[in-house]
């Protein structure tokens, strides 16, 4: 199968786990009507502060939330990338993605792998580590449409991680992830575009709509990114539910095209994992 019609949710998140499920579950079996694979924000079920994935922390052996998501991914027969929740683990908490098959199975997990420890002088100040773990495992999917790669928001920041998931087969890298409106102008754009560009690949973001009474405020703009860096859909501001229908065989077309990655010079450089 070289065609995949995605789904974007880019939902309002809000300070109510119950609701921000309901809200999942109502994108997700509208978006089911015409789409393979359904995409959910980071932190899709609690809002983006540090006091909250502390409050809203799920183990996953019991997890609401994920059984939840498990049920909609099958009854709906579609596979569903849960953006990200506050998992716990061992007395640690994680920013964590999990995706599931048609048949409601996780079949991968992603722990953010770079936490999102910035301070843009006098626009926004946020520190992660203060209650975050990090991750340290790549995340390469099989699925049948091939393999995906996923990472969560800040990750999309380093491309050597990007080029890892393509290396290893990924063709198409998505990201949940919640920019703010101090990075969002500046560079969620540019940074999905390249990603793309750079692995010739297809680069998926998916964030929760602005809400102006929370206390972060997400950018929004999920996007979808084709392997010419080019953008094929993406949503404004506003909660959304926006398609994209891709076609993989592009992948192979472009790098054909303009053989980046057969031109690399790996005698002189690589990128060495640890």
């Amino acid at each position: 199968m070289t065609k995949v019609k995605l789904a974007l949710c880019q939902m309002n998140v809000i300070d109510d786990k119950e609701e921000n499920l309901r809200k999942a579950g109502l994108m997700i079996g509208e978006a089911s009507e015409n789409a393979d694979f359904i995409v959910l924000p980071e932190m899709f079920n609690c809002p983006y502060s540090n006091d909250k994935f502390v409050e809203y922390q799920e183990e996953e052996k019991d997890s609401h939330t994920l059984t939840e998501i498990a049920s909609l991914a099958r009854e709906n027969s579609v596979y569903i990338l849960a953006g990200s929740i506050p998992e716990k683990e061992s007395g640690r908490l994680y920013n964590t993605s999990y995706l599931f098959d048609r048949k409601g199975e996780i079949i991968a997990r992603h722990r953010k792998m770079h936490l999102f420890d910035i301070d843009v002088k006098g626009k926004i100040t946020f520190k992660e580590s203060d209650v975050l773990t990090a991750g340290n495992e790549f995340t390469i999917a099989e699925t049948e449409f091939g393999k995906i790669g996923i990472g969560i928001c800040y990750d999309v920041r380093f491309p050597e991680l990007a080029r890892v998931m393509v290396e290893n087969g990924a063709l198409i890298l998505f990201y949940p992830g919640a920019f703010n409106l101090t990075t969002g102008p500046a560079h969620w754009e540019l940074l999905f575009r390249s990603r793309a560009l750079d692995n010739q690949a297809y680069a998926v973001g998916v964030a929760p709509a602005l809400n102006r009474n929370a206390s972060y405020h997400s950018y929004g703009h999920s996007i979808v990114a084709n392997p010419w860096g080019e953008i094929v859909a993406m949503a404004s501001y506003e909660e959304e539910l926006i398609f994209a229908e891709i076609d993989l065989n592009e992948i192979k077309k472009v790098r054909e095209e303009l053989p980046l990655l057969k031109n690399k010079r790996k005698d002189l450089y690589e990128v060495i994992l640890k």
